[in-house]
């Protein structure tokens, strides 16, 4: 997978104070290496609350999960197949807990409410600021090796996951996309399959009272739908009781940042559209070279660069940003 650097805004215009709830999992009951299972109810909405959400799930005593959200903590990120469907390509939650959710994205028209997250309390109607996600062992491995019906990824191949938000019962008009596998790039070294926790910035949703989520890929072979196994796994969702505007937006994840090293080419796919200009900096702060952001996709010529470390600086609207790289 590509090494990235996720970047995050330096500068917080205002003071107006966020209360946030981020719903780790971690507080979830569980025995060691096991996830959430619960049969009682055949067909109806077995699901769990954390933070302020309702995190829905749905089973059957015949077929077991028929999908939505189950807590977790195993660690097996070795294993194929969907005896291992639970599991996190990590094997691990976010920063090293010990508990995340696994999903599970069924058919989106037919079993809509499997995996509609609602918002409870305070964060109903509020901006949802995001979540970390990675692959399960299940999908990865998949895409990696090829499983059953599921084929392996080559060139042109790619694996979306779709976030849409509702208020009120509607649709709002945006929606949220994170590519868990990618394998499009003209350059084929640039193709991925995540395998790491990566932040899914959802302000861009607005005001919502639920989320939808739906999982989409280029494997449709053989017209059933989508052959790749329709799983991620989620951690540290985290919901707002204040509104959130440009005086009192947290950091946020503004950029992601690749490769790194970087040899010929440095990639950056910038997240907030305040973003107007990069700059490139050697360590003592000579500004190398600068480039004007007009797309979400800017490509940074590193090939007359002497091989260290530089800064790479982003500017918009009074914020600044800031990670560095290295140049191989």
């Amino acid at each position: 997978m590509r090494a990235f650097t996720l970047l995050f805004s330096a500068l917080v215009l205002g003071t107006t104070a966020n209360a946030q709830t981020v719903a780790t999992f971690d507080d979830q009951v569980l025995a060691t290496d096991t996830a959430y299972v619960n049969y009682a109810a055949t067909g109806t909405d077995v699901g769990f609350n954390d933070g302020l959400a309702h995190f829905p799930c749905v089973y059957d005593s015949t077929y077991g999960w028929e999908g939505g959200f189950a807590y977790s903590d195993k660690t097996d990120s070795v294993h194929s197949g969907y005896g291992n469907e639970y599991s996190a390509k990590t094997g691990i939650g976010y920063a090293g807990s010990a508990k995340y959710a696994a999903v599970f994205c069924s058919d989106p028209v037919t079993f809509e409410f499997y995996t509609r997250l609602r918002l409870t309390g305070g964060a109903i109607d509020k901006p949802v600021s995001g979540f970390y996600v990675t692959n399960s062992t299940y999908a990865y491995n998949a895409i990696r090796d090829g499983y059953f019906s599921a084929t392996k990824f080559d060139s042109g191949s790619w694996f979306l996951l779709t976030i849409k938000g509702y208020t009120g019962g509607a649709l709002t008009a945006d929606s949220v996309n994170f590519y868990l596998a990618d394998f499009r790039f003209a350059d084929t070294t640039m193709d991925y399959i995540v395998k790491t926790w990566e932040w899914v910035n959802l302000l861009p949703l607005g005001h919502v009272d639920s989320l939808q989520f739906h999982l989409n890929s280029s494997d449709t072979a053989g017209g059933f739908g989508m052959n790749t196994p329709a799983f991620f796994c989620m951690d540290n969702f985290t919901t707002n009781e204040t509104d959130l505007s440009v005086h009192n937006m947290p950091p946020s994840y503004i950029a992601k940042v690749y490769p790194n090293p970087a040899i010929n080419k440095l990639y950056v796919d910038v997240t907030d559209n305040s973003v107007q200009q990069i700059s490139v900096m050697d360590l003592a702060g000579n500004v190398v070279s600068t480039y004007s952001v007009t797309g979400s996709h800017i490509e940074i010529n590193t090939a007359t660069l002497a091989s260290g470390m530089y800064m790479l600086q982003l500017y918009g609207n009074g914020k600044t940003a800031r990670t560095k790289f290295v140049k191989e």
